[in-house]
């Protein structure tokens, strides 16, 4: 009987996909991480179809790119420029490196939320006033009329439905880089399809369920609060407080248009990355600050002030 052996991998690694292009026939190899690319050969879009990894959700919707590569460029380039004078030396006339457009992974989250609140209202009324001041060396009496506010507890419940929070899916793009490239018109939704991105790179979710969740709810409990506010009566309204029980929530993955650029502006700083929406070309980065501006303009600043205080004090002289 043959003696059977068992070998143990070193390392589990995910297989290989194979696609074959229908433009020219090539067959390429692909690692899993993408979702599409172009053919090296004939730079004919090929979708990538695999099964679903486990774990990893599927897209349910796509919003396509509006904004051409050249444009999101032209727009990278305005922002450049307009950057503060305190910006590092180079920013303002860098030109942008090469462009990439990314269909970025995002849950669209809605709600429907169930508040308990409590408030003080503040209700304004006027009184007429009377007081002493002294004119021409005489005191005289005086009336005036004065705002006061009345004060009243107020408690309810304001049910509503919280629609159209987008939550990044993302490790590489923060959650308030996402913030900063909203709004996206979610009016242009459409159901994915893997021939929706054909030819874009395409990323897969790599944040888990539950952190994406967590980050969905806590933006709709702000937008009730926001809610609330809006709906206090009265005149004004302070020490607003509110509970919320949230239902029937919906989590989908989406598929959202970026344009990513590398920026490079000095020799001994790395590149810096500024993004495009691709739908409205809204621009996001953060420009580094160069402490030495910082410091000469408040060196100025301080000498400024020190000439108009010598020429206050010497013309009091």
């Amino acid at each position: 009987m043959p003696e059977q052996t068992h070998e143990t991998p070193s390392a589990v690694t995910e297989p290989l996909l194979h696609l074959g292009c229908q433009s020219c026939g090539a067959r390429l190899v692909l690692e899993p991480a993408l979702r599409t690319t172009r053919c090296p050969y004939c730079a004919a879009p090929a979708v990538v179809e695999r099964p679903p990894m486990p774990g990893v959700p599927e897209p349910v919707f796509a919003l396509g790119f509006a904004l051409t590569h050249t444009a999101a460029k032209e727009h990278v380039a305005r922002w450049l420029r307009s950057r503060s004078r305190f910006s590092r030396s180079g920013i303002r006339s860098a030109s942008p490196g090469e462009v990439r457009g990314v269909y970025v992974p995002a849950y669209l989250y809605s709600v429907l939320a169930q508040a308990r609140y409590r408030a003080s209202i503040g209700e304004n009324y006027q009184e007429t006033e009377t007081y002493t001041t002294t004119e021409n060396g005489k005191t005289v009496t005086r009336t005036r009329t004065v705002t006061r506010t009345e004060w009243r507890r107020l408690e309810g419940e304001l049910s509503g439905y919280v629609a159209d929070v987008l939550v990044t899916a993302s490790k590489g793009l923060e959650n308030a880089e996402l913030e900063a490239l909203e709004p996206f018109d979610l009016r242009a939704l459409a159901r994915y399809t893997p021939a929706l991105i054909s030819g874009w790179m395409a990323e897969e979710p790599s944040l888990t369920l539950e952190q994406c969740q967590s980050l969905a709810r806590r933006e709709a409990v702000e937008r009730i609060g926001i809610q609330l506010s809006r709906f206090m009566p009265g005149d004004s309204y302070r020490d607003l407080e509110h509970q919320s029980r949230l239902e029937w929530e919906a989590l989908d993955v989406c598929l959202l248009p970026v344009w990513v650029l590398a920026v490079k502006y000095a020799e001994d700083a790395p590149p810096l990355r500024v993004l495009v929406n691709g739908q409205t070309g809204a621009v996001h980065g953060k420009a580094p600050i160069s402490p030495w501006k910082v410091l000469a303009a408040v060196v100025v600043l301080l000498a400024v002030l020190a000439v108009g205080w010598l020429l206050t004090s010497g013309g009091g002289r």
